[in-house]
């Protein structure tokens, strides 16, 4: 297990936040985003993440040093799930731990709209009535993982 990461297996958050607790720690927020059944009315079936593994890791890794270094003594574990994911299943753990919990907010959001910034991550969302590649994933390259 590594603090930035894309995983096939389900996610737990736990392991990530034992990567990054020490005794300067005074605050540890967990983010996790879940697949969620409903969006605007329309019903989800399930999601397919797509990324181009090696690049998605080495920008996690650069949203953790940018926060590092913004939020000096805050440490950071990020990982985020490829293949089909259903309806509850963890699609992304952010945790950050810092000795208050004022950086640990900020911190973590900061992390998930990086994420969707610079992260080379596909999400094509699978409905009752069609399919379709959302957000910036919409400009999905043709990558190899």
């Amino acid at each position: 297990m590594k603090r930035y990461e894309v995983v096939k297996e389900p996610i737990q958050a736990q392991p990530y936040i034992d990567l990054v607790l020490d005794g300067g720690i005074g605050a540890v927020t967990v983010f996790t985003g879940h697949v969620r059944e409903w969006t605007h009315g329309v019903r989800t079936l399930y999601l397919s993440y797509e990324a181009y593994v090696p690049m998605a890791e080495k920008k996690l890794a650069e949203i953790g040093r940018e926060i590092e270094e913004r939020w000096p003594l805050t440490r950071t574990a990020i990982a985020h799930r490829i293949g089909e994911l259903h309806i509850s299943d963890i699609a992304v753990v952010i945790v950050v731990a810092s000795p208050h919990r004022k950086a640990a907010y900020e911190a973590n959001e900061y992390a998930i709209e990086r994420i969707k910034q610079i992260v080379p991550i596909w999400k094509k969302e699978i409905w009752e009535d069609g399919e379709e590649w959302i957000g910036n994933q919409a400009k999905k390259p043709n990558v190899r993982e």
